[in-house]
């Protein structure tokens, strides 16, 4: 199996990070992750957000930013993006409020257009998708799917959850399949077994990792995300169970 890159999504990280942004990162890098993918900067400038992976030896494999911020500042995400050598930027949710059929539509012109600039700029703009982007239209395609298939292949990839996918009766790697070359980045997480279908530690409940792992190359994937909405134990203890699965499979 090709070893792919793995970082963490700082989201996981967001308590650690607010008390020591600096130090979270130096963790990172102590338990053997690639790099991170941004969920915001810590109150950092990119600079020096820049400065402290090349101190720890991490790479940006992404950032995360809110529809809202793309929609009034997308330069200047841009912009953060070169500073910190990150090839992709995430739009990672969608309100509630912005959930109707018009609404989607509007946000299918936006990313068509805002994917556009970005790789004019040499950046790539990625959709992230939660279980309600699967819900059906009236037409009976899946929001998600009206996404990737009314945008261009070559402004909007896809971020595909496989945890979102799997609490909504989807196959990831089906969907992996589907989308193949337009998925460069993943986010990995596991679901526990019981009715409850909480988040999990990778290699714990009953996501079909490793045959997502199995697809990777085949998938064009570039970066393995570990991401753990809420955990149950502390977050390093939970990335790091998560980690030394990834560990044992690449071993294989």
């Amino acid at each position: 199996m090709k070893r792919i890159p793995i970082a963490v999504q700082m989201f996981t990280l967001r308590k650690e990070s607010e008390k020591d942004f600096a130090g979270t990162l130096k963790k990172v890098a102590e338990l053997g992750l690639d790099g991170v993918e941004f969920a915001g900067y810590g109150g950092l400038t990119a600079k020096e957000v820049r400065v402290l992976l090349n101190e720890y030896g991490l790479k940006a494999a992404g950032s995360h930013v809110p529809l809202e911020v793309l929609e009034s500042n997308l330069y200047q995400v841009i912009e953060d993006q070169k500073t910190l050598d990150s090839k992709y930027v995430v739009c990672p949710y969608l309100q509630p409020e912005r959930r109707s059929i018009r609404d989607y539509n509007a946000l299918i012109s936006f990313l068509e257009q805002a994917g556009e600039t970005c790789r004019r700029e040499g950046i790539t703009l990625c959709y992230h998708n939660h279980d309600f982007e699967l819900e059906r239209l009236p037409n009976g395609r899946t929001v998600l799917e009206a996404i990737y298939e009314k945008t261009n292949a070559n402004h909007v990839k896809a971020e595909l959850d496989v945890y979102w996918l799997k609490k909504a009766g989807e196959d990831p790697v089906e969907w992996l399949e589907r989308y193949k070359n337009r998925t460069p980045l993943v986010h990995l997480k596991d679901m526990t077994l019981d009715e409850e279908k909480f988040f999990a530690e990778l290699g714990t409940g009953g996501v079909e990792i490793e045959a997502i792992l199995d697809k990777g190359e085949q998938a064009g994937v570039e970066w393995w995300i570990i991401e753990q909405d809420i955990s149950r134990l502390t977050a390093f203890e939970s990335i790091e169970i998560s980690m030394n699965y990834l560990k044992r499979q690449f071993q294989k």
